[in-house]
């Protein structure tokens, strides 16, 4: 029986883990979880979040743990449901939920997952509490160490799901927190000049957390508390720009006419020189296909893959962040109702995946074009956020407490004992506590904090973890086949868009369908939706 270790449960290491089950062949599987609690993940855990926090996911979304979110949801008292502000009965797959209540329901797959291997006759064992500090991979086997103390087992292969890194709470002071998540949940922060670098839901969440310790929200209003009439936010980013609601859409998604995977395969094939530029031709096509009119609007046939991310904010640019915000807002939930899909956003979120299977294979020229124009574009359309959040701002915004700076690209940020200092285009922000919330940056093999890995991978020669369609590491040679690799700031180099849940359930099932055969050839796209 082969022995397989997974270093992490959030949603890699459970869909993974899943996935090994669905194989119908017996392992012995081994769950080390740094956490006090195992099956949960990071993002939706009770130490990172509030109850207020959403999830910037629906259940229709989610690839089922033997049952979906919502049945599993509609199981549960409505006493226990109250508890997080859900309604029982107007629960409905295309809701917004809080991240903790999607927490529970991981939690509880993950439990009956253990309790359905063990009767499948796998062997399993979790580790709560128990954080893999070293990884010393052989060709007889894996070796762990946990909690700095060498661990007895050794291992046929090594999952590495260990998700999201984001600096110790160490790194923090009462006026700096280098991301939402190194204690600002326990902090309490004083009705001052508070900044937030960043606009995106992760950004919009750590003003939640601050303005929740001084006031409340009530018919769409926020009260503030007495004696908390200091307090200013302040969202930024280069652009100033909100992020739109989560628009309606078919899903299942429905398949693309002109820039299908077979296409890409084909344009790939045909080199890296103009690659970037064949593929946005086709994507060009695709639009045009979907929604002529809008295409027209923005003339969208003159333009390129450099410079259609000026047109695609030129609109939101003019009318304001909070202007747009609200009519976006009232766009959103009128097509809601009516099920209407705008086209030309249906198609950009469908392209998105498939364009991205060309980044691997772009020059280091087209490369840095990429990231700076259509990365741009695609992350703003599929990380569109719960329409509550932004019913949220408006209202803080209403208050007189939340604003948005545009810093653009030149901006300097002074990060002092008291203060953070940001000048830009001669203007100076003070803030008295500044929260960085730009989200996951990508991470390289010197960041790896496992040291025997690190030094093997780094004595390759590569500088981001190199692996191979099933996500085991290509090399070195000597422990080819050894450790899979689903640890997303990794990834996410080559893969820009490789966040998110489905995306955890896509690798999961790729690693486990490597376990029982050789690794071999490039990564591919493996849906999770069925039929």
């Amino acid at each position: 029986m082969k022995k397989i270790a997974i270093i992490g449960s959030g949603p890699t290491g459970i869909y993974t883990f899943y996935s090994l089950l669905k194989t119908k062949i017996p392992l012995a599987v081994s769950v080390f979880e740094q956490a006090d609690e195992a099956g949960v993940g990071m993002p939706y855990s009770d130490d990172e979040n509030a109850r207020f926090m959403l999830a910037n996911i629906a259940s229709i979304e989610i690839p089922p743990l033997f049952i979906t979110y919502l049945d599993w949801l509609r199981r549960q008292d409505q006493a226990y449901l109250a508890r997080f502000k859900v309604d029982k009965a107007s629960l409905h797959d295309r809701q917004f939920l809080p991240r903790l209540l999607l927490g529970e329901y991981f939690r509880d797959g993950f439990l009956t997952l253990v309790k359905e291997a063990k009767t499948q006759g796998f062997e399993v064992n979790v580790h709560e509490s128990a954080r893999v500090t070293d990884i010393d991979a052989a060709p007889e086997g894996v070796m762990l160490s946990v909690n700095g103390k060498p661990h007895p087992a050794r291992f046929d292969r090594v999952v590495v799901a260990t998700g999201h890194v984001w600096p110790d709470e160490d790194e923090a002071t009462r006026s700096f927190f280098p991301s939402p998540w190194s204690g600002l949940m326990d902090a309490r922060i004083p009705a001052c000049r508070v900044g937030i670098m960043g606009t995106s839901l992760s950004g919009l969440d750590a003003a939640m957390a601050v303005v929740m310790q001084h006031g409340h929200f009530a018919d769409q209003q926020f009260i503030l508390d007495k004696g908390s009439e200091a307090l200013r936010i302040v969202l930024m980013s280069r652009t100033g720009i909100l992020p739109e609601a989560d628009f309606y859409c078919p899903i299942p998604y429905e398949p693309l006419s002109i820039l299908t995977e077979s296409a890409v395969e084909s344009e790939i094939a045909k080199g890296a020189d103009g690659l970037l530029d064949r593929v946005f031709a086709l994507m060009v096509k695709e639009l045009e296909l979907a929604d002529p009119e809008w295409c027209q609007a923005i003339s969208l046939h003159d333009l390129n893959a450099d410079n259609l991310l000026e047109a695609w904010y030129e609109d939101r640019k003019r009318h304001g962040p909070f202007t747009w915000a609200e009519e976006n807002l009232k766009e959103v939930e009128r097509n809601k109702r009516e099920r209407r899909t705008v086209a030309w956003r249906y198609a950009v979120l469908r392209l998105h995946d498939v364009v991205s299977e060309i980044v691997p294979a772009l020059n280091e020229r087209d490369r840095a074009r990429f990231q700076a124009g259509l990365a741009r574009v695609f992350i703003d359309n599929y990380a569109a956020i719960p329409p509550q959040s932004i019913r949220r701002l408006l209202a803080l915004r209403e208050a007189g407490i939340v604003s948005v700076a545009a810093l653009g690209d030149d901006y300097d940020m002074d990060i002092g004992s008291g203060q953070t200092v940001i000048t830009h285009h001669g203007h100076t922000l003070r803030f008295d506590v500044f929260i960085d919330a730009r989200g996951q940056k990508p991470l390289k093999t010197k960041d790896l904090p496992f040291p025997t890995l690190r030094k093997q991978l780094m004595e390759t020669g590569d500088d981001i973890p190199d692996v191979s369609a099933d996500y085991t590491l290509r090399s070195p040679e000597s422990i080819r086949g050894r450790i899979a690799f689903g640890a997303i700031p990794w990834l996410m180099h080559d893969h820009p868009f490789v966040q998110g849940i489905i995306e955890c359930a896509e690798i999961g099932d790729a690693i486990a369908k490597g376990v029982h055969q050789p690794a071999a050839g490039a990564r591919r796209k493996l849906p999770w939706v069925e039929g």
